[in-house]
């Protein structure tokens, strides 16, 4: 898979966890499950909020995705948990 960019949101208690609330990566994660994997991998708050026990919701370019979606360059993707408040 060829690398490219996508910009990762996180929302509500996933930036509380992490730290941040937008993220710039390069990657060759095929699909979303994929760049999830690879956030998990760095380890510490980022596995902690991120891991594969955790309740995440997705969006791909604010459209709901699962962890098939298939990402492309430039893509803007949104983890946020279950339920978000206003």
């Amino acid at each position: 898979m060829v690398a490219m960019k996508v910009n990762v949101r996180f929302f509500a208690a996933l930036r509380e966890a992490v730290g941040t609330a937008d993220l710039a990566v390069h990657t060759s994660a095929g699909t979303v499950g994929a760049l999830r994997d690879e956030l998990i991998a760095r380890g510490g708050p980022w596995a902690d909020a991120l891991g594969r026990g955790r309740a995440v919701r997705v969006a791909l370019d604010q459209v709901m995705a699962d962890e098939a979606t298939p990402l492309h360059d430039g893509a803007e993707v949104a983890f946020f948990p279950p339920v978000t408040g206003g």
